[in-house]
């Protein structure tokens, strides 16, 4: 049996492969975050959040069935500061995306990893990255905010803080326990945190069959899907093509609002979510091409 060329082929497949797990999760990430939308004047913002975080919860516990012992306190402060993180982060981002676009609200919370990534490298380049997701930002913002509800946008930003702290937590929450079981764990600990502001806010709304059947949408879509995605990919990708793209998010996000809420995106807003991706991607690169080995540089 003649195997000329298949070499290559195969070779493109297992490239191609993690990728496509990664824009799977996206996919499913932001279209999940649209339904949410949708979900929220039957269930509040707060609702949503709680929502996805229980469910989410219950089926990551069931699925890894992690230990509780064994484990020191300082893996159990890990984990609890990574749920708590994680409360903070959807708490704050299902604030912003009820208030403005989803992608915009996605693009202002990527700052908060392109912030991160620029302090990690230390380089001056990062400055011109820094500086085209600003100018993104100045587009987006129409120049001051007036064009979108400012506290939407405060929201999106301080939700992109949380995910830079929730980067950092997930990776010693990874090195600290087995498999997925700190992410169930911290799952966990966001959803108990999260209990009382959504039953504060919508009450027995929560448990409304038709309201907890899209919460379970919801939370498959955003969490539990993506992470299964992601931790798949992981095993083949290298970390820095998985962060470049993650910076795709604000385009996945803003398809997905048009599509499923119709938020139509008007040209400059379409430049300024460009120039935030590109920047993201140019400062992952910049931080790869300084950690690769001499002769390896990119």
């Amino acid at each position: 049996m003649d195997t000329a060329g298949s070499g290559p082929r195969t070779a493109t497949r297992h490239r191609l492969g993690p990728v496509a797990l990664v824009v799977a999760g996206g996919l499913s990430v932001q279209f999940g975050a649209a339904i949410a939308v949708l979900l929220m004047p039957r269930a509040g913002a707060l609702g949503v959040v709680t929502l996805r975080l229980v469910l989410a919860a219950l089926v990551l516990l069931v699925v890894c069935r992690p230990t509780l012992r064994g484990h020191s306190r300082a893996d159990w402060g890990t984990v609890v500061a990574f749920g708590a993180v994680m409360a903070a982060m959807n708490i704050l981002f299902y604030q912003a995306a009820d208030r403005i676009p989803l992608g915009a609200a996605v693009t202002f919370e990527v700052l908060g990893p392109l912030v991160l990534s620029v302090i990690v490298s230390r380089r001056l380049v990062n400055l011109v990255w820094a500086g085209l997701a600003l100018g993104g930002v100045v587009l987006l913002s129409g120049g001051g905010f007036d064009r979108l509800d400012p506290v939407g946008a405060l929201f999106a930003l301080s939700a992109g803080a949380m995910w830079a702290a929730y980067i950092v937590f997930s990776a010693r929450t990874g090195r600290r326990f087995p498999q997925a079981d700190g992410l169930a764990l911290a799952m966990g600990v966001g959803a108990v945190l999260s209990l009382p502001f959504g039953i504060a806010e919508s009450g027995a709304k929560l448990v409304v069959p038709s309201t907890l059947g899209l919460g379970l949408a919801v939370a498959l879509m955003s969490s539990v899907l993506p992470y299964t995605l992601e931790l798949l990919a992981l095993r083949r990708l290298p970390a820095p093509t998985f962060a470049v793209l993650m910076s795709l998010e604000p385009a996945i996000a803003a398809t997905a609002g048009f599509l499923v809420l119709h938020q139509a995106l008007s040209a400059l807003d379409a430049l300024a979510i460009a120039l935030v991706i590109a920047a993201s991607m140019g400062a992952v690169r910049t931080q790869v091409a300084r950690n690769a080995p001499e002769g390896q540089q990119i």
